[in-house]
């Protein structure tokens, strides 16, 4: 019999502790939020950030005790934006811009693990990781279920945006601004609208898509002109389209 690996149970309890601990759905406001704080540095970066993070929304008329965060994400652009609105308003206005520092994988779809790619299409955050290697994480709902059907492959996981500035998949940021991101969700108390993520190649401008079209494969071209309306819909509205997935793996729009 083997002897036992008391390092490799330590970490399989910690992973089902920050699962069990830290998932967005399983947690009720106040305990979501008081369970992160007794991580010190969430309880370090959350006394730093939170006054001047709550001034910010001020300025912008959103109440810092109920509001919604909504994030894109462009990769072209290496660039993640912040938008927020006040529970009850049915729009969302820009916070802050912040530069992704590192990317991987080239412009298109997650289709399989081990690829480097960034994936790209519509996601929530799926789970807080105030333990992460790389700062602070929060994970994005990749595999979503058009991801599933489109896969070519094993899909694989864990795709988070994180601190630590480094990447093989992920969306990395520096770790000031990674803690921003991090404390304004845990503070938006989002448990029964779930904070969506939006990830794309780039901004869809018409100069933009023209590139594309030149530059990229047929089967990309098609997935783009998929998630646009999203895009679209947004730019128009400021708050994230309805949708669902058909059994072809393709977003439909309400």
């Amino acid at each position: 019999m083997k002897p036992l690996n008391y390092n490799a149970v330590i970490k399989s309890l910690l992973f089902i502790f920050i699962l069990g601990v830290y998932t967005v759905k399983s947690q009720s406001t106040a305990s979501f939020k008081t369970s992160q704080l007794k991580i010190s540095r969430v309880k370090k970066a959350y006394d730093t950030k939170w006054p001047s993070l709550e001034k910010e929304l001020k300025v912008k008329k959103i109440d810092p005790a109920s509001f919604d965060v909504f994030i894109r994400v462009f990769k072209s652009e290496a660039e993640l934006e912040l938008w927020v609105k006040n529970k009850n308003d049915a729009s969302f206005i820009l916070l802050k811009k912040i530069a992704v520092c590192a990317t991987s994988g080239s412009l298109g779809p997650k289709r399989r693990e081990g690829d480097g790619q960034v994936p790209e299409g519509i996601y929530e955050v799926s789970m807080f990781n105030p333990l992460s290697d790389y700062h602070l994480a929060l994970k994005v709902s990749y595999p979503n279920a058009s991801d599933r059907i489109l896969a070519k492959g094993p899909t694989g996981g864990d795709i988070m945006i994180h601190g630590n500035c480094v990447t093989i998949g992920c969306i990395p940021l520096q770790n000031e601004p990674v803690e921003d991101v991090f404390i304004l969700c845990m503070e938006a108390r989002n448990r029964k609208s779930p904070i969506r993520v939006e990830i794309y190649p780039c901004r869809f401008s018409e100069t933009n898509l023209k590139i594309l079209k030149e530059k990229a494969s047929e089967e990309k071209n098609n997935f783009w002109n998929n998630i646009k309306p999203a895009y679209d819909y947004f730019e128009t509205n400021k708050q994230p389209i309805k949708f669902r997935v058909d059994k072809k793996g393709l977003y439909v729009y309400n």
